[in-house]
């Protein structure tokens, strides 16, 4: 098994598992660090270590150190398609949960869930038939 994940304290880790499309991550890359109209910006701390190449949601969730509340994957989904649609796995308490966020979107889940201001179905109910959150 990989090692454990380690990253910044209070941020979330966003976690390369996919190294089939470097210009899709770079994409990626660009937009999950690029502030919306409103200045916010996800808090996200990047890890792109082929380590993680291919694991699961469930063998990344496994990895991620206690007190983090939020896990984003980048995994083959989010590159091969134009949205970026990321996995977000919530990893607190109970059940590890997962929802896909366009990376443009990515901000609002990962400032509104780590802050506690919008509970996590907020998001869930809002997601498109596709089950891909584009915003409200």
């Amino acid at each position: 098994m990989p090692k454990s994940l380690s990253c910044a304290e209070h941020t979330t880790p966003l976690v390369r598992t996919c190294f089939s499309d470097e210009e899709s991550w770079q994409s990626l890359l660009v937009e999950v660090s690029t502030p919306n109209e409103d200045d916010f910006l996800a808090n996200v701390d990047i890890v792109d270590d082929i380590t993680y190449q291919g694991l699961s949601a469930q063998e990344m969730a496994s990895l991620t150190p206690p007190g983090t509340a939020l896990l984003v994957l980048a995994d083959k989904v989010t590159l091969a398609v134009s949205d970026r649609p990321l996995l977000v796995i919530r990893t607190g308490a109970g059940p590890h949960d997962e929802l896909r966020v366009v990376a443009a979107e990515l901000w609002s889940v990962e400032n509104n869930i780590t802050w506690a201001n919008m509970d996590w179905a907020e998001f869930t109910d809002a997601v498109d038939e596709d089950g891909v959150f584009r915003g409200f």
